[in-house]
């Protein structure tokens, strides 16, 4: 019997394989830890072959949790980290190592594209602006600081891309991700003119053919078979990026329903769904993403904080280091602890912390490769549970500029990531949005989200919102409504936050060319 749908989420961390009956019941998982590498103080890479090798080995892995696993596959589903540029040859072996959407080599490129006239056409046609993590500025900054790096290349994929391409031997890639790079959303096709603007005209033959796997599955190879221990012919679909799928997930699909849905892992991702061509907001500063969903005419707009919680990794590694020098060794289980005891501990009115941590900068709701993080208003008061407080604070008041990036804030947002199991943090975000919070008791929503593809694809469900009442409806905890004194202690704060971030860029931009210049 043929019961089981198996999703494959390839994140920057962890790529897990996740088995669900055909009602949307999660079975079993596995997961391997992800690693990557970085070259020089902005490049980010990612080998191709062990990635396929562990994705792989998560499916052999998830065959010793389910018994007769491989005869019960309906279907499999991949998705995986966006952005980003994986090329391989006429052979399907690797050109390189991968690069991520963590790289930000392409950030002056990014900064030069965005002064030319026609980047207003070119986000007219994506929906989405311009920033170094995406594949269409790192082609372009190859072609420019480095060729050699495209000798031999034949297909550039995406990390899910890869993996299809290994699972199936088909050059693919998805909507999605397709069109906020490369495309016009409103017709999910390849745009001319987009091409065109970045200058790889040249390059377009790298390009794979566009495959929605809402209606569209390929099988299982025998090679990919002999790996993986399942059964060739299985169909397996090529998902939207991991983000429309975690958020699919999540629950942002709610018909007549004003629902945003946050994505609050290593990086942010803050949605509001478009239900049209015509509903899609496209902001004056070119920013954010637009992407189709695996649903008729149905879009996300998207801002993405490019670190959210990587800041509350950084401040726990400030208290691990501090404590290590002393003699003391504490892990970060150990200190998360303590979380909860800092927090209640620190003022009313904690300094604002600009949340842009990352090497890459920032891409949401403004693109600056030089962002850095910061706090604004220490004084001599100031003690680390304020420090704490502010980082957390800081997440909040940027999931509040990128959702007013995108319109109206949402009356209600879904929660999902890691930090969605933080009260303190579901709090502090509801007060910053003035919306009530809602999480799921799903765990693994990016790869129910794909197996939901899946689902509709194989016809299993007639269509998605069919889907949605069975693999996301149940699993919904009540929402948390909004703390009043918080939202008027948000409504207070947020100007000078985005006043001070803005009168900051022109510093950001000094510093970095001080670090372009030193030896």
């Amino acid at each position: 019997m043929r019961d089981i749908l198996i999703g494959i989420d390839a994140g920057t961390s962890v790529i897990k394989s996740v088995a669900f009956d055909t009602a949307g019941r999660q079975i079993a998982a596995a997961a391997v830890p992800n690693s990557y590498e970085t070259i020089g103080r902005t490049g980010a890479v990612q080998d191709l072959d062990r990635t396929w090798a562990d994705a792989a080995r998560t499916l052999r892995d998830l065959s010793q949790k389910v018994e007769n696993l491989a005869s019960r596959v309906v279907g499999i589903a991949v998705t995986g980290q966006g952005d980003g540029t994986w090329l391989i040859d006429k052979q399907g072996l690797p050109v390189g190592k991968g690069w991520l959407w963590l790289d930000a080599r392409a950030g002056d490129t990014v900064a030069e594209l965005r002064t030319r006239q026609g980047d207003a056409e070119r986000f007219r046609h994506t929906g989405a602006g311009l920033a170094a993590c995406q594949q269409g500025s790192q082609l372009r900054w190859m072609c420019d600081h480095a060729p050699e790096y495209l000798t031999g290349a034949a297909t550039a994929f995406h990390c899910k891309d890869w993996l299809y391409f290994n699972l199936t031997g088909k050059r693919a890639t998805d909507p999605s991700e397709a069109n906020f790079t490369f495309g016009n959303f409103r017709e999910r096709t390849y745009s001319d003119t987009v091409i065109g603007f970045l200058g790889l005209e040249k390059q377009r033959f790298l390009l794979p053919e566009i495959v929605d796997g809402a209606t569209t599955h390929h099988p299982l190879s025998e090679a990919a078979a002999d790996l993986t221990g399942l059964i060739a012919g299985t169909p397996v679909v090529l998902g939207y990026v991991d983000v429309v799928c975690t958020s699919l997930g999540a629950g942002i699909y709610d018909p007549g329903t004003d629902t945003g849905c946050s994505i609050v892992g290593s990086t942010g991702m803050h949605m509001r769904l478009a239900k049209g061509a015509d509903d899609v907001l496209l902001n004056d500063d070119r920013t954010g993403y637009t992407m189709c969903m695996p649903i008729p005419g149905i879009y996300a707009q998207m801002q993405s904080n490019m670190a959210a919680t990587l800041n509350i990794d950084w401040i726990l590694a400030v208290a691990g280091g501090l404590l290590k020098s002393m003699g003391v060794e504490k892990s970060k289980s150990d200190l998360l602890v303590h979380m909860e005891d800092w927090l209640s501990d620190a003022k009313e009115r904690p300094p604002i912390f600009h949340p842009y941590i990352s090497e890459a900068g920032e891409r949401g709701p403004f693109v600056d490769a030089s962002a850095r993080a910061s706090f604004i208003g220490l004084n001599i008061s100031s003690g680390f549970p304020d420090m704490v407080r502010a980082v957390f604070d800081g997440l909040a008041l940027a999931a509040r500029d990128c959702y007013l990036a995108m319109g109206p804030l949402p009356d209600r947002v879904r929660l999902t990531g890691g930090a969605a199991r933080s009260a303190s943090l579901r709090r502090i975000l509801g007060g910053a949005l003035g919306a009530s919070v809602q999480t799921s008791e799903r765990e693994e929503a990016g790869a129910a989200g794909a197996a939901m593809i899946a689902a509709v694809s194989l016809g299993l469900y007639g269509s998605m919102a069919e889907c949605v009442k069975q693999w996301v409806t149940p699993y919904q905890r009540p929402a948390e409504p909004a703390d009043a004194g918080l939202v008027k202690h948000f409504d207070t704060v947020f100007p000078a936050y985005r006043q001070s971030r803005e009168a900051l860029q022109p510093v950001w931009r000094t510093l970095h060319n001080e670090q372009d210049i030193l030896p």
